[in-house]
């Protein structure tokens, strides 16, 4: 996939401070899809001031980084699952329902960080994304997310 599959959600949902186009403060995460692994990446290099205590990432930073990821990721996996590729359908978005992070090892400041995700389940209206956030191929923190369809009411709210 070439395109990150947050540069195809509607205009209305891509204000998100962690992965939204829209949002020119924001970390502007970018999801891919690698066909080799069949897993979804995101790539992403700290700054200075994502630090925590010297030397180490700030796990909010960690948090949003596993957090957009795994929407992003389960637009990808729901379109994969549909038989359509992602940039040519309409994008669906995902937004989170309930995100566990278990903090493995330290991560450290400096070098990009990798989030590789899997889909464990895909249904209806949500889907299960296992993440792993690495770092010079070290794992330092595992992710599960369930993410649901927007619900109607954010996005009425959107178009205000």
């Amino acid at each position: 996939m070439r395109i990150a599959i947050q540069d195809t959600y509607p205009e209305d949902f891509a204000h998100c401070y962690g992965c939204g186009y829209r949002n020119p403060k924001g970390h502007r995460f970018k999801t891919y899809y690698d066909e080799a692994s069949g897993e979804t990446v995101t790539r992403y290099a700290p700054r200075p001031e994502h630090t925590a205590v010297p030397g180490f990432v700030y796990g909010g930073l960690i948090a949003s980084l596993i957090d957009c990821h795994s929407s992003g990721s389960a637009a990808i996996f729901k379109l994969l699952s549909e038989g359509k590729t992602p940039g040519e359908a309409v994008t669906p978005r995902y937004v989170t329902a309930r995100l566990e992070l278990d903090y493995r090892k330290p991560t450290p400041l400096g070098p990009e960080l990798w989030v590789r995700g899997r889909a464990v389940e895909v249904g209806e209206r949500k889907v299960i994304v296992e993440s792993r956030l690495l770092v010079g191929g070290v794992e330092t923190v595992r992710g599960r997310a369930v993410l649901v369809l927007l619900p109607e009411t954010m996005a009425r709210g959107a178009s205000r």
